[in-house]
């Protein structure tokens, strides 16, 4: 799969991919959101492999959805948060759960609480302009004016 191509072309998905799209990217994001920061947090959550999750955080920092900040001097420790473009993918995390637990919801699995009102949270993606759910509208994608396919 060819990176560059993904992260420059027209297509807003492959742009979002080409960041965040595999397993290990999503799975470290969800424990940021969880207020994990630290990589043995992630490593013993995940139980990925050290140099995997070297990779993926660096390219998730690189990427300006985690920032990498410095917590101790002595021994050198960093621990990673979530800067605003990670706090944005906190509800498509939402969505993704939603859509997993219809459609591959055997058994018991982890949802979401509102802290507030302690029911849970059914997360669905809606249009901010009419606050339609996207599944129940019709939709056509429109290319850049000028685009052209190569």
């Amino acid at each position: 799969m060819d990176i560059d191509k993904l992260s420059s072309g027209t297509c807003a998905i492959s742009r979002s991919l080409a960041l965040v799209g595999d397993a290990w990217s999503a799975l470290i994001l969800r424990d940021a959101s969880r207020g994990m920061t630290q990589f043995d947090q992630f490593r013993t959550s995940l139980g990925i492999a050290p140099n995997i999750l070297s990779r993926r955080l660096k390219s998730l920092t690189e990427a300006g959805v985690l920032e990498k900040r410095r917590y101790s001097e002595r021994p050198p420790r960093d621990e990673y948060v979530l800067t605003q473009a990670g706090q944005d993918f906190i509800p498509i995390l939402a969505a993704m759960g939603e859509w997993g637990r219809r459609y591959n919801g055997d058994g018991k699995l982890s949802h979401l609480v509102n802290e507030e009102t302690g029911c849970p949270v059914r997360a669905v993606v809606v249009d901010e302009s009419t606050g339609k759910p996207l599944s129940g509208l019709s939709m056509r994608l429109e290319m850049p004016e000028g685009w052209h396919p190569a």
